[in-house]
């Protein structure tokens, strides 16, 4: 009898978790929590006037446009690689919108889940230029500084052994940290995602005596991820990522995206923007669901341009990031 009213117990708890409301939480406080890096150029950092910018906050601001109606309603919450996973389960955020790598153990260990890649990448090395290292192959015996918390160890690891190459890890909580030693010369290289090393870089004290390595030995799909247990969250999350893609695709712009709704004839541009279809009421929005993420932030070429882009300090190209039919490995399904 124990172990039915055992198991009663346990499956009313998970059976709350299946059925947890984000969105009406997040409508009822009127404010989407977001969780983003405490500051990493290009991705979310705070600008000069204190206010938050960067491809991962413009994603926050997307989704609190299509959630609650409002870009504006968004409290951005800084978490560090230690701690983000925990900040997401507990509720303290809704989402993680926070350069986090896609993989097998992170998504069926802890109750999150992946909602799609926003941005590929692959990790990296940046070192001195007066190392004179031209290649990862060189840095056998090297000491590697290290973020606590990400998977970086253990994709050097990999690389090392098949190359049967050794190094010494020196270890950081801290991202501020560990960017002093790398200047100080503490220890012979930094190794992280290749956009990280891009930011890093700029916040070196002579950021031109560094160089970052042209070896990629990981793949790297970043991506926002929600908790397990919720599918209109999930679905909201996801499709307004989709969305920014689609629109892209479909040419609709931050500037002409309300043009487009009342003229366009093209299927797929009136069923993305609200004038045809019920795809807002299936996940629990209104049509405009989709007008207002891409009012708000531009598709997802304006978010990269802003804040990634050649025209930025970081002037990182659209690469493998650019869309399927260009190049690229980005590919959003459709909205019908």
């Amino acid at each position: 009898m124990k172990r039915l009213v055992a198991a009663a117990a346990l499956f009313c708890a998970f059976s709350g978790v299946l059925h947890a409301a984000t969105l009406d939480d997040v409508k009822a406080r009127g404010m989407l929590n977001c969780g983003v890096n405490p500051g990493l150029q290009g991705f979310a950092a705070k600008t000069e006037e204190g206010q938050w910018a960067g491809f991962d906050v413009d994603f926050c601001k997307a989704v609190a446009a299509a959630a609650l109606g409002d870009p504006s309603k968004v409290e951005f919450v800084p978490v560090n690689a230690q701690e983000r996973f925990e900040k997401l389960n507990s509720g303290a955020i809704d989402l993680l919108a926070r350069n986090t790598t896609w993989t097998m153990e992170r998504e069926t260990k802890l109750p999150l889940r992946f909602v799609g890649v926003s941005y590929h990448d692959g990790q990296g090395f940046i070192v001195k230029k007066l190392l004179g290292v031209t290649s990862a192959l060189n840095l056998s015996g090297a000491a590697i500084c290290f973020l606590s918390g990400t998977t970086t160890q253990a994709n050097v690891e990999d690389f090392f052994r098949e190359k049967e190459m050794t190094f010494t890890p020196v270890m950081f909580d801290r991202l501020d940290d560990l960017v002093k030693a790398f200047d100080e010369s503490k220890c012979d290289t930094y190794t992280a995602d290749l956009s990280q090393l891009y930011a890093i870089r700029l916040r070196l004290a002579n950021p031109d005596d560094s160089l970052v390595l042209s070896d990629v030995i990981s793949k790297e799909p970043l991506g926002p991820m929600v908790r397990q247990g919720d599918e209109q969250w999930f679905n909201i999350v996801r499709w307004t990522l989709f969305a920014l893609v689609n629109a892209e695709e479909l040419e609709v712009t931050a500037a002409g995206a309300d043009e487009l709704k009342a003229k366009s004839k093209k299927p797929p541009v009136r069923r993305l923007l609200g004038a045809e279809g019920t795809f807002g009421a299936d996940m629990g929005l209104d049509p405009e669901w989709a007008l207002r993420a891409v009012k708000a932030t531009g598709n997802y070429a304006e978010i990269f341009n802003r804040n990634l882009g050649a025209e930025t300090p970081l002037a990182i190209e659209r690469g493998i990031n650019g869309l399927w039919n260009a190049g690229g490995l980005l590919y959003a399904p459709p909205v019908r």
